[in-house]
């Protein structure tokens, strides 16, 4: 599971640290609101945990704005500010959780867990999955595009699934291998770079427009053109 946490209190996140990778989490760490919302809008993540109250830019702001670009990324919120109203702003901005500080370690952790247990954007029952120029058939593993159709094997369709999601966005090679391969499954990162190549290959069989960008020493995007 990779994590933003967008925190401007650092000890915080250096003991939090030590307790995400004691869990597995791959995490990052920004400390103010101008550079949560730009990693929020840039990269990939499973889930963002946003400070409410932030240097340059606050937690509300950011949420929103998120929200506002189609970011569908769960997002925790962290305050000290503990009434029902900050609760309730909160929530209407965009956040699907909120902890107040002080908080114990391990209602942080049930709640990460709890976020990852619910279905996600492109688990919502639909078969016709659409981005760019592309229409994606989860029951007949095929790619539709303006040159044609083609099939898919069940692993191309879970990378395309996940790169619809998360169009736009870059998706590190560590995020890639978690979904598709699961956790722990022992993959060389080669078998990574093939599925790449298949896809790419998949996307000028039907003379799309859309591309899978490598970002170097990070992973890939796809990319839509205008």
């Amino acid at each position: 599971m990779r994590i933003l946490m967008v925190e401007d209190d650092k000890e915080l996140c250096v003991a939090l640290s030590i307790c995400f990778q004691a869990a597995g989490y791959d995490t990052e760490f920004v400390y103010t609101g101008e550079d949560g919302l730009q990693y929020g809008l840039q990269n990939a993540y499973d889930l963002i945990i946003l400070d409410r109250l932030l240097p340059q830019t606050d937690g509300l702001s950011i949420v929103a704005q998120l929200r506002q670009h189609g970011i569908t990324t769960p997002v925790l919120m962290l305050t000290a500010l503990d009434g029902i109203q900050d609760r309730v702003q909160g929530l209407d901005a965009g956040a699907d959780d909120y902890l107040t500080k002080p908080f114990a370690t391990d209602e942080l952790l049930a709640r990460i867990r709890a976020i990852a247990r619910r279905p996600g954007a492109l688990e919502d029952g639909s078969n016709l999955l659409s981005c760019g120029d592309l229409q994606l058939d989860r029951n007949n593993l095929t790619l539709h595009g303006p040159g044609g159709i083609c099939t898919l094997s069940k692993k191309e369709l879970a990378f395309f699934e996940l790169f619809f999601r998360f169009a736009g966005q870059t998706l590190s090679r560590e995020m890639l291998l978690s979904r598709i391969w699961g956790a722990y499954a022992p993959v060389e990162d080669g078998n990574l770079d093939n599925y790449i190549y298949f896809l790419r290959r998949r996307l000028a069989t039907v003379n799309s427009c859309v591309k899978i960008i490598t970002v170097r020493g990070v992973g890939y995007r796809l990319e839509v053109s205008p």
